[in-house]
């Protein structure tokens, strides 16, 4: 029986977490969303980029580290750096640019100048700062950076444990989801920004519940067709969520397209036999047309990472905690690296669809997270249920804790990641 407590009686944020529960505040104490900044995003691995997105010699990508601006840029040796977006001697940021290419980072307000691995090279009247400043020493700061299949990750934290170690379960599905080249590499085709009224928890959940989908997004499952809609007809199916530790998880929807590279043997869907027959009238043979169709539609899957990105069957959706109150999300599409034009303009057109702010299912998602908030602040006591599904857990063939697919088994991951960091 749920039992519902005072805030007041709360002194730790950790305790607004229960094992079936969050408590509403958790989406708009502006306090406690300074303390996520410094305990969760500033204490974990954030990912940032994808290596496409920086793929040439000084190609950056402006991003932010909870709060904090940061700038990915790959350098003339081909290294990637992230790096506060700080010049080192007023504080002034010194690339204001979404993403680009440049020979170098120079600070608009005195003229510092950074190279691309943020090495301070010139500064007007240098004679003024003659045995007082070691330019070796007043270079942009850099952040420990690795990356995973091109997945880029940076932390704050010194002493963080390497990014495979945090990852861990996750990235089997990593693997898996970088399938969707189609025998190409995975690229990102550019992004669609927007920001909602709402706390960046909300999103974190939505990732990973598969209960909204025929009820949310009824205008989306009308506008496919028949084929598609037993396609995406998968509540009473044998997909699952599978919690994979460190606050990830993945939901299985479609559990036929987990690994893109098998079944592909199978019948060419209707719905892709003109892009079939694109691909066979330029030249591509069976095997890759099989292997291109099969991978247009993007994998089974939606891949949450704690705290801040999804590999959501077809795209990679980002989320930027702005206030307790306010989220931006970024949808990046992503295609394959040098694959056919026909297949990258059909994932393209499919993205659209459905992530595109004209698409069906963004605007409706966006709607259903701002009456989430709205409604939270109703009452002065109150508990969100995350318990779906616990009378019903298994284990996995990977030994973790694995409920339906429409279970909030990943929420209950997440938050407590969430706990753990929030108690430190």
């Amino acid at each position: 029986m749920t039992t519902n407590i005072e805030i007041t009686n709360i002194s730790n944020t950790a305790d607004l977490v229960k094992e079936d529960r969050i408590h509403k505040s958790l989406y708009s104490d502006p306090n406690i969303f300074e303390e996520e900044l410094d305990k969760v995003f500033n204490n974990t691995w954030v990912w940032l980029a994808h290596e496409s997105e920086v793929a040439e010699v000084g190609s950056y990508k402006t991003a932010k580290i909870g709060k904090q601006p940061v700038v990915v840029v790959r350098d003339r040796k081909k290294n990637i750096h992230v790096m506060l977006n700080r010049c080192r001697h007023r504080g002034a940021t010194v690339c204001e640019g979404k993403k680009g290419k440049t020979k170098a980072f120079t600070c608009p307000y005195h003229g510092w100048g950074y190279g691309l691995d943020g090495s301070l090279r010139a500064l007007p009247k240098p004679e003024e700062y003659e045995n007082i400043l070691d330019k070796a020493e007043f270079g942009l700061v850099k952040l420990r950076t690795e990356s995973y299949q091109g997945m880029i990750f940076a932390t704050l934290k010194d002493d963080m444990e390497p990014l495979e170690e945090f990852l861990g379960g996750a990235k089997k599905w990593i693997d898996l989801f970088m399938k969707q080249g189609g025998g190409y590499p995975v690229k990102a085709m550019g992004d669609h920004r927007f920001r909602f009224p709402g706390n960046w928890k909300i999103q974190l959940e939505n990732t990973t519940d598969a209960y909204h989908f025929p009820i949310v997004h009824k205008s989306f499952i009308s506008s496919v067709d028949e084929e598609a809609q037993e396609v995406f007809d998968f509540l009473d199916g044998d997909g699952y969520v599978e919690d994979l530790g460190n606050g990830h998880s993945v939901m299985v929807m479609i559990p036929e397209l987990v690994d893109l590279d098998k079944n592909l043997d199978e019948p060419i869907p209707e719905r892709y036999a003109e892009l079939a027959k694109a691909l066979f009238d330029e030249g591509h043979s069976d095997a890759e047309v099989r292997k291109l169709v099969r991978a247009v539609g993007g994998s089974g899957f939606n891949l949450n990472l704690f705290p801040n990105i999804a590999c959501s069957m077809a795209f990679f959706r980002n989320l930027v905690p702005i206030s307790a109150t306010e989220t931006e999300i970024h949808h990046i599409a992503i295609g394959g690296e040098g694959a056919p034009q026909a297949f990258n303009q059909k994932r393209m057109r499919l993205h659209e669809h459905f992530q595109g702010p004209m698409g069906f299912g963004t605007p409706d998602d966006g709607e259903a997270w701002e009456r989430v908030q709205a409604g939270s602040i109703a009452g002065t006591d109150g508990w969100i249920m995350v318990n779906r599904g616990m009378s019903k857990l298994s284990t996995s063939e990977d030994g973790n804790v694995k409920g339906a697919v429409c279970s909030e088994t990943g929420m209950r991951a997440a938050y407590q990641k969430y706990k753990t960091l929030m108690s430190k």
